[in-house]
């Protein structure tokens, strides 16, 4: 027997009004030799608010989809006229707008109807984190259907576990690492791929982009070394794309990419949704308090709607400013005078409170059937004052306590954006159209203690003047003759001021996602600058303003004459740097602007089964750097005894940047999948990804040669023995992936095992040289790696109540290649060492040179062969009750945090350094969670305990601030919370 289409709906509807409210039904797919004989997915309800349940019915037999779903929630909804020839996607959005119902999808042949916003925090169940439709192809699908690693945290599971933060993230996710010296300082790096784990001072010009790209929607929120710590309320989910993204995302995507989704306004229902709490921390630190609201509200019924989110948070401080003192290193001239400073106006505890607060607001506009537009306004200030680091010792040798900093001028870091998106979403004909566009601006003012560099061999000169002083001395400067040695207290900061403008629009034309060929078209362009304005104020010796300089005339205390910026050179202020004692100094604009188009295509060699797809990519960047440099460390006579400005006038004392370049390319993709069943799918990606190039700070006259022999550390290396010139600029480095995969669910969809194995190769990767013994600090393209390794997900719900999640990924990085140091030729100044220009350097001062780069067979730093972590939870019912309760586990093993070409901080004593990048070994450490809580009807009260065994492992060492540091996990913290959905 053969039944139409309709006579099927009209059966199937008076079977589902036949039963209890409370039943479970499946819809199952019309037969296949009535699925063939119709349209595919061909559609017509030409009659507005027609019975959903008929609706669904009549689409099932048509496209071949099976639909689960409980009658109970489809009760009294009503669907809209749908037309003909839509998307099986595109139909089921139209059937269900307006009912309060989404979808899901069970299996490319399975769809599940349930409620858009659940009445309780827990719904979604653990196991069904793989279910989540993700838009990592630029198109809507499953999860486990993309084929490539991708991890995701849906926003509820954020809220259960209490991420706000991205460091909060890292502890539920694998493969991925951070160079953070404190929250919004530091780069985020994927399946090891990482660099150098600079400290804060001087990233916004020097630091190469970051090959991880960050997204908050279509929004790029990555910077050089200081990514945007979004808060992560009000999230419809995370993704974590690992692997190379560069053909649909572009630069920056290199290593993969984290992409905040957020929820949008929803046209059919007042919702809402308030979360407060309060928390300690264990050690006597600060309290802990937040405050979330979020409002959906319709103004317009299923045509406007806006919806509102506000937040505030303030974490506790906990690491305590102890007394120290401190002075110039002992048996040196400067010492002898006994000059030390105190920090006693500093000593406090919990020094290091961090704030969030803003809002995001979003409005919704449908104005056609085919079309919106959602325009969203976002506000962030993120405040942390005080240091999260902690110093095993301080200046003078003494062991301190965990949690303990000896640290001698205050230090803060405020970081405000605010953004501009809007998204244009309709349709020509069959074809969906997309069009993003995001405006940003970004302010970040920070600064920290410095002390510690004037004690150093290398910084110690700036504290004194006159007989005797390493630097400031009558030999360099004969007007000092006669005059005593005069020593200031080693005491000083660094400040910096930074402000990033992002503007970015991309246009996307896709065709229907149910034929076998499908494409996708795209053009982008996009404008990124960064005005950074970077002052070392460490310089005590007075400055010369017309009363100092009254006495230095009179035979009094020397002065230094204040500088800036040479005339027309600067990049934002154009003033000179008084009353900062400001060492050095600069004034910088750097950036690009890229344009982009990209196209992908995915062909169906058998349908639902075997699928080929290919993209590319071709871009164009146009880079910048200009603006100014200035210092005091010059012969100029203008810098002693002469009124403010006198050498910045004269065009001394400085030098201006002017510099540009250009890089265009291909970068591609290519994957074929197969499905062996509806349930599990293997697949095979070959990808690309690039970052840009950047600058070096660096000028086309001579301050732009390096001495590859350091005068101050040996008398036979006279100034001007230029041996290296720093290269202007570096280029792109680019990476190579070839993954195979494994997605797969069994059990009746109750068990997930995803796998996948990665071979990448990353060539000229964007590497920092450095060699503190020669006075060499310069981006290069340098090593090249091979980087091999493993990953696994696993989900289970094992009974109806307890699911268990977890992951694991395994990586080795290899330096395969060990470019060496190319002379700049031979001079007069340089007779021992007659290295031909362009040949590798070999003999510095006759003696035996190998390059920095000759590590082969060493890892990347911050890439650690073995992270994990696994959570397991029980739901339970009592009464009208619905308790919870889950635990957590993660694991990071030991790395290092710096390229094995740097030099080893070897004395874990050793004060000061010998550099601000020595490489430290950071060991392997796991931190505990877990919560217990209730649910009932609307609310939700949850106890939440973080780092359970009150752990101070570090997350990073450093010697940035010119001392050893260790930035350790934030202590033991138990908060309490309270939320209402309505």
């Amino acid at each position: 027997m053969r039944c139409t289409g309709a006579e099927i709906a009209k059966a199937v509807s008076n079977v589902l009004r036949g039963l209890p409210r409370c039943a479970p039904v499946l819809l199952l797919a019309a037969p296949p030799i009535l699925a063939q004989s119709v349209a595919s997915h061909a559609l017509t309800l030409d009659i507005p608010a027609q019975p959903l349940t008929q609706a669904l019915a009549a689409f099932a037999s048509r496209t071949g989809l099976q639909i689960v779903y409980v009658s109970e929630i489809l009760a009294n909804k009503r669907s809209h006229a749908v037309s003909a020839g839509l998307s099986a996607n595109e139909t089921l959005t139209r059937l269900l707008k307006g009912t309060g119902l989404r979808f899901e999808y069970l299996t490319p042949d399975t769809v599940r109807i349930l409620p858009a916003t659940p009445p309780n925090r827990r719904l979604v169940e653990e196991g069904e984190q793989f279910q989540v439709i993700v838009t990592a192809s630029r198109r809507e699908e499953s999860v486990q259907d993309v084929p490539i690693t991708i991890q995701v945290i849906t926003g509820d599971r954020l809220e259960e576990l209490g991420v706000t933060t991205f460091n909060d993230l890292l502890k539920y996710t694998t493969n991925i690492t951070y160079s953070g010296n404190g929250p919004g300082t530091g780069n985020i790096f994927i399946r090891g791929l990482g660099s150098s784990g600079t400290g804060n001072q001087n990233q916004s010009t020097l630091a190469p982009f970051p090959n991880v790209a960050l997204y908050l929607d279509d929004q790029g929120m990555q910077f050089p070394a200081r990514n945007n710590d979004v808060y992560t309320v009000d999230l419809e989910r995370i993704e974590v794309l690992e692997g190379p993204q560069g053909t649909l995302l572009g630069g920056g995507a290199q290593a993969g990419a984290i992409r905040y989704i957020t929820n949008k306004p929803r046209l059919e229902a007042t919702a809402g949704e308030f979360t407060a709490g309060y928390g300690v921390t264990a050690n006597g630190g600060d309290p802990n308090t937040v405050v979330n609201g979020v409002i959906n509200i319709p103004l317009i019924a299923d045509t406007l709607a806006v919806r509102a989110v506000i937040f505030s948070e303030r974490r506790g401080g906990y690491t305590d400013n102890v007394p120290s003192t401190i002075g110039f290193v002992p048996g040196t001239p400067e010492a002898a005078t006994g000059v030390t400073a105190n920090n006693a106006s500093l000593v406090a505890a919990n020094t290091n409170p961090v704030s969030y607060g803003g809002f995001r607001l979003s409005g919704l506009y449908q104005f056609a059937d085919d079309w919106n537009l959602l325009i969203q306004q976002n506000y962030q200030d993120m405040n942390a004052d005080g240091y999260f680091y902690a110093y095993p010792y301080d200046s003078n040798g003494k062991a301190l306590q965990p949690y303990q900093i000896s640290a001698f001028t205050p230090a803060y870091t405020h970081d405000r954006y605010e953004s501009t998106a809007w998204t244009l979403d309709g349709r020509f004909a069959d074809l969906k159209a997309v069009y993003t566009g995001s405006y940003m601006i970004r302010h970040i003012e920070g600064q920290q203690d410095y002390s510690n560099y004037l004690r150093s061999a290398i910084g110690s000169y700036y504290g004194c003047i006159g007989s005797g002083a390493a630097y400031f001395n009558p030999t360099t400067f004969p007007v000092l003759a006669g005059k005593p040695l005069q020593c200031y207290p080693p005491v000083g900061a660094w400040h910096d001021s930074v402000q990033n403008e992002h503007q970015s629009h991309e246009l996307r034309v896709s065709s229907p996602e149910e034929h076998r060929l499908r494409a996708l078209v795209g053009a982008f362009w996009e404008k990124f600058v960064i005005n950074d304005q970077m002052n070392w104020n460490y310089l005590n010796i007075p400055e010369c303003n017309p009363a100092n300089l009254a006495i230095a005339l009179a035979g009094g205390a020397d002065c230094l004459s204040a500088l800036g910026p040479l005339a027309g050179t600067q990049a934002s202020d154009p003033s000179l740097r008084e009353e900062m004692n400001n060492a050095f100094g600069e004034d910088v604009q750097r950036g690009y602007k890229q344009y982009a188009f990209f196209a992908s295509v995915d062909f169906d060699i058998i349908p639902r089964v075997l699928t080929l797809t290919a993209g590319t990519r071709r871009y164009h960047y146009d880079e910048f750097e200009q603006g100014s440099v200035w210092y005091h460390e010059t012969f100029s006579p203008l810098i002693v005894d002469h009124p403010n400005g006198a050498c910045t006038a004269a065009a001394g004392c400085g030098y201006p940047i002017s510099l540009a370049k250009s890089e265009s390319g291909f970068r591609s993709r290519a994957s074929l999948t197969w499905h062996p069943s509806p349930d599990v799918m293997t697949y095979y990606t070959f990808s690309q990804g690039f970052r840009p190039g950047g600058f070096n700070r660096a000028s086309a006259t001579a301050t732009g040669r390096l001495p590859y022999c350091n005068p101050l550390a040996n008398p036979e290396c006279p100034r001007g023995s230029w041996q290296y010139v720093a290269p202007e600029g570096f280029q792109s480095d680019n990476l190579i992936n070839n993954e195979l995969g494994l997605k797969s669910e069994f059990l009746d969809h109750r068990a997930l095992v995803n796998a996948s194995a990665y071979l990448m190769r990353w060539n000229d990767v964007q590497m920092p040289l450095y060699d503190p013994l020669n006075l060499v600090f310069v981006n290069v393209n340098g090593p090249s790696y091979t980087i091999k390794g493993v990953e696994l997900q696993l989900t289970a719900r094992v009974t109806d109540g307890f699911t268990v999640q977890g992951g694991s990924s395994w990586n080795s990085s290899n330096q395969t290649s060990a470019p060496c140091v190319r002379s700049a030729g031979v001079t007069p100044a340089t007779p021992r060492n007659p290295t031909p220009a362009g040949e590798c350097i070999t003999a510095v001062l006759g003696l035996p040179y190998t390059s920095p780069f000759d590590t082969l067979n060493t890892s990347l730093p911050f890439s650690p062969p073995l992270i994990f972590n696994l959570r397991m939870r029980y739901d339970w019912a009592a009464a009208a009750y619905k308790p919870f309760a889950w635990v957590g586990a993660s694991h990071v093993a030991s790395m290092h945090n710096e390229p094995a070409s740097f030099p080893d901080g070897l004395s874990p004593a050793q004060n000061p350094p010998t550099g601000t990048l020595l490489r430290y070994s950071i060991p392997g450490y796991s931190t505990y969670d877990a919560a217990i809580g209730v649910s009932k009807d609307t609310w939700t009260a949850q106890l939440t305990g973080s780092n359970l065994s009150n752990s101070d492992a570090a997350t990073n060492l450093s010697s940035a601030p010119f001392i050893r540091a260790t930035i350790p996990l934030r202590p033991r913290v138990v908060m309490g919370e309270f939320g209402y959905r309505f």
